[in-house]
């Protein structure tokens, strides 16, 4: 299933900072970045849950506000992008 995670942290503390790190590299660890705190994620129901998981372990929710949407299938069919597009289907081959 394809995801995107959206998310705001609070970084106007040191402890803000780092959190905002460590969400953005738990997202990159799934999927690609599209905009600056915007992940798209092609994962299964197993690695979903556990995205979801260690992201919530990473935010504070009285500070941070995070937001895991599912996509319609096929994505493809369900998303517009307009301007510089850089998305990388990783199961498909990558030729250079």
């Amino acid at each position: 299933m394809w995801i995107v995670v959206a998310y705001d942290v609070c970084t106007d503390t040191k402890p803000g900072r780092r959190r905002l790190r460590r969400v953005a590299q738990v997202c990159k660890n799934y999927g690609q970045r599209v905009q600056k705190s915007v992940f798209e994620c092609q994962v299964n129901e197993m690695k979903f849950e556990d995205l979801r998981r260690k992201l919530l372990k990473e935010i504070n929710k009285e500070e941070d506000n995070l937001r895991l949407y599912r996509l319609t299938e096929p994505r493809d069919d369900h998303v517009e992008t307009y301007g510089q597009s850089r998305t990388v289907f990783f199961d498909e081959p990558l030729i250079i």
